[in-house]
C-alpha cells in the first residue's frame, strides 16, 4: 500500500512476486541455486559404494596378510572365471548402449540392451555358481585352505551384490515399461549403471587378486 512521508510524498513500493507455492519469500535470482545440486538417490548410492569399498577393502587386507603365512596353500582358479569375466564386461557394454538408446529417444532398442544386461547379469551368476562346482569337484570347499576360504568369500558377496545390481535393472524395466523414463529424465537408469560399472570394475580386481597369489 502507497506510504506518506513526512515532507507529504508519497511513495509506491514496487509490487510483491507472487509466491510459487514453494513458501518463504520471493524466489529471486539469489534462490535460483539453493537447491541441493546432488540428489538423495545419487547420495545413497555414495553411501552404497562407499560401504562396499570398505567391505572389500577389508577382506583385502586380511587376504594379503594371511598370504604371507606358513600355512597359506594355493588353490587352482576354475578355468570357467575366465568367460565369466569376459560375460560382465559385454554386460557393462550393453548397459551403455541402452543409455545411448534412449538419449535417441529409442525406447524399444533400449528395452532389449536392458533385457540382455539383466540376462547377461543372471548368466554371470549361473557361471559363478558352476565355478564353485568346479572347485567342489575337484575336493577343494571352503575350509579347506585359506586361499580357497577366501576364494568362497570373495566371490559370493560379489554374487550377491550382482544379484541386488540385477534386481535393480528390473525396476528399471518395469519403470521403462510403465514410459516412467524419459531422454531427459532417465535417472534411475543412470544410477543402475554406476552401480553395475563399479561392481563390474571390482569384479576385475578381485580376479587379478586371486590370480597373482
Amino acid at each position: 500500500m502507497p506510504v506518506v512521508t513526512q515532507d507529504k510524498r508519497i511513495i509506491i513500493p514496487p509490487p510483491r512476486r507472487p509466491d510459487d507455492g514453494r513458501g518463504g519469500g520471493g524466489g529471486g535470482p539469489e534462490d535460483s541455486h539453493s537447491s541441493f545440486p546432488v540428489s538423495k538417490e545419487q547420495i545413497g548410492l555414495w553411501v552404497l559404494l562407499t560401504a562396499i569399498i570398505m567391505l572389500f577393502a577389508g577382506l583385502t587386507s586380511a587376504y594379503i596378510v594371511l598370504r604371507g603365512v606358513p600355512t597359506w596353500q594355493n588353490i587352482e582358479l576354475p578355468w570357467l572365471l575366465w568367460p565369466n569375466t569376459f560375460v560382465l564386461l559385454l554386460s557393462s557394454f550393453t548397459l551403455e548402449l541402452a543409455k545411448g538408446a534412449i538419449r535417441r529417444n529409442r525406447f524399444a532398442t533400449m528395452n532389449r540392451w536392458l533385457g540382455l544386461s539383466a540376462l547377461l547379469g543372471v548368466v554371470f551368476i549361473a557361471g559363478q555358481l558352476a565355478a564353485w562346482r568346479q572347485l567342489v569337484h575337484a575336493g577343494v570347499y571352503l575350509p579347506s585352505t585359506l586361499q580357497s576360504g577366501f576364494f568362497y568369500i570373495l566371490t559370493g558377496l560379489h554374487g550377491l551384490h550382482i544379484t541386488g545390481g540385477i534386481i535393480a535393472l528390473g525396476f528399471v524395466m518395469a519403470k521403462a515399461a510403465r514410459n516412467r523414463l524419459t531422454a531427459f529424465n532417465h535417472q534411475p537408469l543412470k544410477l543402475c549403471t554406476t552401480y553395475w560399472h563399479f561392481m563390474d570394475g571390482l569384479w576385475v580386481y578381485l580376479f587379478v587378486l586371486l590370480l597373482l597369489s
